[in-house]
C-alpha cells in the first residue's frame, strides 16, 4: 500500500481539482465500433469518506487487477473475509442501495456499491480489486464523481485481452407494480459495449415530480451528463429510515433532502433534473454486476435497486435472451 498515489480524505474541494494528465486509453476502435480491450487501473489509489448508511468513517483503496479478474470487493476489517465479486448472483440486498456479500459468511458485506461500480463502467475500467476497511464504500458527496476523480488520477492501463460484451438478442422485462425495467437488442452499429437508456421517474413530491431521461452511455456522457448527480430522499422518510438502521450518515454534503415542493440542500441541484440522472446512474452501476459490458437498449419507468438486479438475474437465466461477443474469451469469473 506504499504505492498509493493519494493518501487523504476526499472532500467538495478536492473534487473541483482536475487531474494532471489524461488517462490512458486503448479502445481498438470506438465506442460501439469495434472490439475493445480490457483495461485497469494504472496504479493503486486510495481515500477516505464517510459511509451514507453506515455513518462509519471508511477507507477505500482501488488497486489495479489482473485480464479476466473483473471488479471484485474485499474487506480488510475482518480477518480471512474471501473477495466479493461484483455479481448480480452476489447481491444479498437492495433496501434503498445495492449490497454484494459472500453467502458462506453473512458478516462478509460490503454495501452501497453501485455508484462506484457505475464510475467503473462509465469510465471503461473492466478489471480491480476494491478494498474497503468498513461495511459500505463511501459516500463522498452522494454522487460518483469523486469515484470518476479517483480513476483519473489512478490513470487506465490497456490489457492484451478483448473486452467481454454480453449483448442482449432478445426482449427482457421485469415489472414490480407500476414499476418496470426492461432489456432491449441494439440495434447501433458495430460489435463493442453499447448502452441506450431511457428512464422516467414520477414522485408525488413536487420538487421530483415526473422527470424522463434519454441517453447513449460513453465516458464523456457518464461525466458530463450522470457523474454529478447526488443520491436523494424525502425529509418525511428519514426517521423511518434511521430505524431501520440506514442513512446514518447521510446529511445535505452527500444527499439532495426534499420536502414537498422544496430543496433544503443549501445550494439547491446541480441541475433541474438531477434526480432522474441519479436514478439512470444507479442503474448503469446496478447493471454493471456481471464480469463484462452490456450491448442493449434499456427501458424503465420507476426504477430501483431490487428491479435493476432483477432484471440482469432474469437475464442471464435465459440462456436465448443474450450472446457473448467477445473475440477471445480468459479465464474470468462467470456471469
Amino acid at each position: 500500500m506504499d504505492t498509493l498515489l493519494r493518501n487523504a480524505e476526499l472532500n467538495s474541494e478536492l473534487s473541483e481539482k482536475k487531474p494532471s494528465s489524461a488517462p490512458r486509453r486503448h479502445d481498438g476502435g470506438g465506442r460501439g465500433a469495434g472490439r475493445s480491450f480490457q483495461h485497469t487501473l494504472g496504479q493503486p489509489i486510495s481515500a477516505v469518506g464517510i459511509g451514507l448508511h453506515s455513518g462509519q468513517r471508511i477507507r477505500i483503496s482501488l488497486l489495479p487487477a489482473p485480464i479476466g479478474h473483473g471488479i471484485a470487493f474485499q474487506r480488510t476489517d475482518l480477518p480471512e473475509a474471501a473477495p466479493i465479486p461484483a455479481r448480480y448472483d452476489c447481491v444479498v440486498d437492495t433496501r434503498l442501495n445495492t449490497t454484494v456479500g459472500e453467502t458462506a459468511n453473512p458478516d462478509n458485506r460490503i454495501a452501497t456499491v453501485e455508484h462506484l461500480m457505475a464510475a467503473l463502467r462509465g469510465c471503461d475500467i473492466d478489471n480491480a480489486l476494491v478494498l474497503v476497511d468498513g461495511p459500505e464504500i463511501p459516500a463522498f458527496d452522494g454522487s460518483a464523481q469523486d469515484f470518476v476523480f479517483l480513476i483519473d488520477c489512478a490513470g487506465q492501463q490497456p490489457q492484451t485481452a478483448t473486452r467481454r460484451i454480453v449483448e442482449v438478442i432478445r426482449p427482457v422485462r421485469v415489472e414490480q407494480g407500476e414499476s418496470f425495467m426492461e432489456l432491449l437488442p441494439n440495434p447501433a452499429p458495430g460489435l463493442g459495449a453499447a448502452l441506450d437508456l431511457s428512464l422516467s421517474i414520477d414522485f408525488p413530491a413536487q420538487a421530483i415530480g415526473q422527470q424522463t431521461l434519454s441517453l447513449e452511455l460513453t465516458p464523456a456522457s457518464f461525466r458530463n451528463e450522470l457523474s454529478r448527480s447526488r443520491t436523494f430522499t424525502l425529509k418525511a422518510e428519514i426517521d423511518a429510515l434511521h430505524q431501520m438502521g440506514l442513512a446514518l450518515g447521510g446529511s445535505l454534503d452527500n444527499a439532495i433532502v426534499v420536502d414537498g415542493g422544496s430543496v433544503l440542500n443549501p445550494a439547491g441541484l446541480r441541475s433541474a433534473d438531477e434526480f432522474i440522472r441519479h436514478k439512470m446512474m444507479d442503474a448503469v452501476g446496478d447493471l454493471a454486476m456481471f464480469n463484462g459490458a452490456l450491448r442493449a437498449r434499456v427501458r424503465g419507468h420507476r426504477p430501483g435497486h431490487a428491479l435493476n438486479n432483477l432484471l440482469l438475474r432474469r437475464l442471464f437465466a435465459d440462456q436465448q435472451a443474450w450472446r457473448d461477443t467477445a473475440e477471445r474469451q480468459p479465464a474470468v469469473v462467470a456471469a
